[in-house]
């Protein structure tokens, strides 16, 4: 840092000023003297800019008689500098003191504020090239994403283990017990919605008994899979797209690069596996609680006993439709860790970025849920 020569304090600085002089044609020097602190009154530089017409081709500084400075005198050059630039005059700085020099250069690297303005207005066809491009670029990411998964997957059936058997269990933990408090709330409070709602429609038929029928049915082929799901998209989805995100953002998986080691095997592969072993599990818990909550609304309400409704539940229910809630929740796992997973690897590398690649994860995984949910019901059906 440019250190100022010690001055008597008895001592009066002379109040700032500067002369002109032109040592040869078209060259304008600057001779700066006395004191350039805030305390003093600098002079106008109307002089000194009128003085920078067109016969002006370079411009210098001497600072032999300049006492002391502060930023009273940085701002006047950067006047001076700047009205220079401007008018295309070259600018000799060798003759100001190493401080000055070293502050003028730190402020030229700051960047200049941005300012958000409306965009200018593109021609359609430009528009649709730029989504077209975006579109391309996305589906590349994504194919990639997959064959890495694949391969991964691939290398784990060849006896390769990709992951540590250790981290494979924390993720079948964490989304399987841990998330029993949450599904088992939420999957008596729709199966007691269940119940109301057809108790209300069939108590005009006396036909109270078929409530059995419309939430057994309801919870195994449908809301049971459907709740765990999105339950486990907000949960489970939104955290795996955080903490790969977080790891962008520090570089770890650029660190597992680094060292050979797949992130795709490492740290994607064990968590989609989890999630497509522990939600059809999830979701059988979901239909139990679902059914259990129904009898509560026909035990209680339609003056039903508990072993007639459960036994009108148990002639309802085929094995064959409790196997497709348990097939859609397998596929719902599936897509929630990739979509989830997906998000956390395109992260960019900030906190803003972490926040936007979870809820961008938690939106795709439940679109993806209701997209193959309403797909698969239409196959099965037909």
């Amino acid at each position: 840092m440019h250190m100022e020569p010690r001055r008597n304090p008895n001592s009066m600085d002379r109040p700032p000023a500067f002369t002109l002089q032109r040592p040869l044609p078209g060259e304008l020097t600057i001779v700066l003297s006395g004191a350039w602190t805030l305390h003093a009154h600098p002079p106008p530089p109307a002089d000194l800019l009128a003085a920078l017409d067109k016969t002006v081709r370079c411009l210098r500084f001497t600072c032999d008689a300049l006492e002391t400075w502060d930023t009273r005198l940085l701002v006047f050059l950067k006047t001076i500098l700047e009205t220079a630039e401007q008018r295309h005059i070259d600018v000799d700085r060798t003759g100001l003191p190493p401080g000055v020099l070293r502050l003028l250069t730190l402020s030229e690297a700051v960047p200049e504020q941005v300012t958000y303005s409306q965009p200018d207005r593109e021609f359609l066809v430009t528009r649709i090239g730029r989504q077209v491009l975006t579109l391309v670029g996305q589906a590349c990411e994504l194919a990639t994403f997959t064959g890495e998964i694949l391969l991964a997957l691939l290398h784990l059936l060849t006896g390769k283990k990709p992951f540590k058997p250790r981290d494979f269990l924390y993720f079948i933990q964490n989304c399987g017990v841990g998330s029993l408090p949450i599904v088992s709330l939420i999957a008596v409070l729709v199966g007691v919605i269940l119940s109301f709602v057809g108790a209300v429609q069939l108590q005009m038929f006396g036909a109270q008994i078929y409530v059995a029928n419309l939430v057994g049915l309801g919870m195994v082929l449908e809301m049971g899979a459907l709740m765990s799901g999105v339950i486990i998209a907000g949960r489970i989805g939104a955290s795996y797209a955080a903490q790969l995100g977080t790891m962008q953002v520090n570089e770890e998986i650029d660190a597992l690069r680094t060292m050979g080691i797949s992130p795709v095997g490492f740290l994607v592969l064990p968590r989609i596996l989890a999630l497509m072993l522990m939600l059809p599990l999830l979701c059988v818990y979901a239909d139990i609680m679902g059914i259990l909550g129904g009898s509560l609304i026909g035990v209680t309400m339609l003056d039903l006993s508990l072993v007639e409704y459960l036994e009108q539940t148990r002639k309802t229910i085929q094995l064959s439709q409790f196997g497709q809630g348990i097939m859609k929740a397998s596929i719902f796992g599936i897509l929630i860790g990739f979509a989830g997973c997906l998000r956390g690897m395109q992260c960019g590398r900030s906190a803003l970025a972490v926040g936007e690649a979870t809820t961008s994860a938690v939106v795709t995984s439940i679109v993806l849920i209701v997209v193959s949910d309403s797909f698969i019901t239409y196959l099965l059906y037909r």
